[in-house]
């Protein structure tokens, strides 16, 4: 098959996403707030304890303006570093495993290798950059990803077996980084800001939408500069780096520090423990004794597991349909599942903005973040109600397209490769919602002290998950992965609709954290 059908359904997809787009400001301008709400101003923010002032036994507080301009430039500051770093990832996507099975022409049992040292590097390194970068700053474990990422696609231009390992070992430890310390360093930035949970919220479904535009174009670019370059795949690395010192530089000059233990964060006393295993342990503990934090981690291994599965076998398993695998346009079907990542984050805006009802002067009081509590009010809360249904929805849909895939089964023909393509792309808009859905969660559930340590040490199952996979031969086994993943994803449904949604929904005792 050309790539004929690719463009056509990138172009579709594009389509949609326009429509849906459009859509979403026309409803957002003729949306007016409720008439109890237009005059009130009450602060809703992220941290309590903010300056009130008294008029006639009514609160007033600062105003909306410079909540707003707030808003904005923490908007601005993060989501442009996010575009950036997410750009220089998504460069690399599409070609991670070709370059390594097609250009450097190593069997797939030394590719799986390759991707398994990244797994393990990450689970052993996750708890580490946690606690590294609540002690010491979120800003300069930010900086470290940049400096190690660049150098892991300096490594990737060497077809040389051990430097390759090495640059997989930098690689674990970025990804970690990535997923951890730039949305400790927002949620923190937003509480420090006074901001209110609601607009945590409208960053990081704005942050999921610019990334689903920067992937598609990343996807897009890395087609083209492979095209410039005769089929060679390692273009794509060297434009990923140069993107990777452009976001030291912006980094560098446009964030501020911010830290998880106060500001006594960074000093000799945390310098004597290098490897904070005091930290840890009490990082672990809160986990143990929560059993909502307990399937918030569940929920990461099993659906972050998956994905990074559903990269490593999106191109075999696309091919074994396709009557001409070599022909397959790899750039433009990764664009087409990143638009399908837009449409994900679209729909979050969207429900979030439409079935969650706005706040009242009676239903203000959110989740305490201060470094020692977060806890639930007694009436429960409709905003993270909202958000854990979501996200047993998302594994539920995420389960079901992977058993798509294994129905269709290894059949070549372009019906089977459809199926597959658009499975794979509800897959794709599962992560377009699953991010902000989880983030809010993480944010709004776990403490500002252990943010970063939790979301981190959260990665070491996550990690072995997919290593244990990987291991089990996945280049032999495509289809028993894709029902594992599928079964996993189900049952992690499952837990949140049976163990998170009701202890939210209903009285809940303070959980100090």
């Amino acid at each position: 098959m050309d790539s004929s059908f690719y463009k056509y359904q990138l172009g579709l997809l594009g389509f949609i996403c326009a429509i849906f787009i459009g859509f979403e400001r026309y409803l957002k301008s003729k949306k007016t707030p409720p008439d109890h709400l237009k005059d009130l101003k009450i602060e809703d923010s992220l941290e309590v304890g903010h300056p009130v002032l008294q008029t006639n036994g009514t609160a007033v507080l600062t105003s909306n303006t410079s909540r707003a301009g707030a808003l904005n430039t923490l908007m601005r500051k993060y989501i442009l570093v996010y575009a950036i770093v997410m750009g220089a990832d998504w460069l690399q996507g599409p070609y991670v495993y070709s370059l390594y099975r097609e250009q450097y022409d190593f069997p797939e049992r030394l590719v799986a290798v390759l991707f398994v040292t990244g797994f393990i590097s990450a689970a052993i390194f996750a708890p580490l950059v946690g606690v590294w970068a609540d002690t010491y700053g979120r800003k300069r474990i930010c900086l470290l990803f940049c400096i190690l990422y660049a150098t892991t696609c300096g490594l990737l231009l060497f077809p040389f077996f051990p430097l390759l390992l090495l640059g997989r070992v930098f690689g674990g430890i970025s990804t970690s980084i990535l997923f951890s310390g730039f949305e400790s360093w927002l949620v923190s930035s937003s509480s420090n800001a006074a901001l209110h949970s609601e607009d945590l919220s409208n960053i990081m479904g704005r942050a999921t939408l610019v990334n689903g535009f920067v992937a598609t174009t990343a996807g897009i670019v890395s087609n083209q500069l492979v095209e410039w370059n005769d089929g060679g795949f390692r273009s794509p690395f060297v434009a990923s780096g140069c993107l990777l010192l452009l976001a030291w530089v912006v980094i560098s000059g446009s964030w501020s520090e911010n830290y998880g233990g106060g500001a006594g964060a960074g000093t000799a006393q945390a310098s004597a423990d290098v490897f904070q295993i005091r930290r840890l342990g009490a990082a672990w503990r809160i986990v143990a004794a929560d059993p909502i934090l307990l399937v918030l981690g569940l929920t990461q291994t099993i659906f972050e597991g998956s994905m990074y599965l559903f990269v490593f076998i999106w191109v075999p398993t696309l091919q074994e349909s396709s009557l001409n695998p070599a022909s397959l346009p790899l750039g433009y079907i990764f664009s087409a599942f990143m638009v399908s990542m837009m449409l994900g984050s679209l729909l979050y805006t969207y429900i979030t903005a439409h079935w969650c009802p706005p706040s009242t002067s009676s239903n203000l009081q959110k989740h305490a973040r201060s470094a020692s509590t977060a806890s639930l009010s007694s009436q429960g809360d409709s905003t993270l109600v909202l958000h854990a249904q979501l996200s047993s929805l998302v594994c539920a849909a995420s389960a079901v397209t992977f058993a798509a895939c294994v129905r269709v089964g290894k059949g070549k023909g372009e019906q089977g490769e459809h199926l597959k393509f658009w499975a794979f792309c509800l897959f794709e808009a599962c992560v377009g919602m699953y991010y902000p859905v989880q983030g809010m969660l993480r944010g709004s559930l776990i403490a500002n002290e252990h943010r970063a340590t939790l979301s981190a040490l959260f990665r070491v199952p996550l990690n072995v998950f997919v290593v244990v996979s990987l291991l089990t031969g996945v280049s032999s086994a495509r289809e028993v992965v894709l029902t594992t993943c599928a079964v996993v994803l189900a049952i992690s449904s499952l837990t949140t609709a049976l163990i998170v949604i009701p202890r939210i929904e209903g009285p809940v005792s303070s959980r100090t954290a």
